[in-house]
């Protein structure tokens, strides 16, 4: 596993437990040289962009119990993979970012500069 620190170059804070995220269902957006999906973002998930993932053929509405999968749901937090939300911020409806539970190799896909124009305060 790669060294947890986030974007901002502190220690990287848990994204969400409920539902449980992460490349490594640990909580945070950690990641490795196995995670090829970078799954570094932590976002806020939107009905909009997840309506659009699911078009886009990404579906995270729909539950997959066999992977312990249930689904996100808007309100919750999900760690995304990065060239994900790019593609988000591409079509229009980027969610928006916790910058201190974005993983920093986030930054090899996303500038930091794009991500802080949608952060939003760290999860309490």
């Amino acid at each position: 596993m790669d060294e947890s620190l986030n974007v901002l170059g502190g220690p990287l804070l848990p994204c969400s437990t409920d539902p449980l995220t992460g490349f490594f269902r640990d909580g945070c957006c950690n990641t490795s040289d196995e995670d090829f999906g970078s799954h570094t973002v932590c976002v806020l998930a939107t009905k909009e962009f997840l309506e659009s993932q699911k078009e886009s053929g990404n579906d995270l509405i729909t539950p997959w119990p066999e992977y312990a999968f249930p689904g996100v749901k808007p309100g919750e937090h999900w760690c995304l993979c990065a060239s994900r939300w790019l593609e988000a911020y591409r079509n229009g409806v980027a969610p928006k970012v916790f910058l201190e539970s974005t993983h920093k190799r986030a930054l090899e896909i996303i500038p930091l500069e794009l991500l802080e124009r949608f952060a939003i305060e760290p999860i309490d």
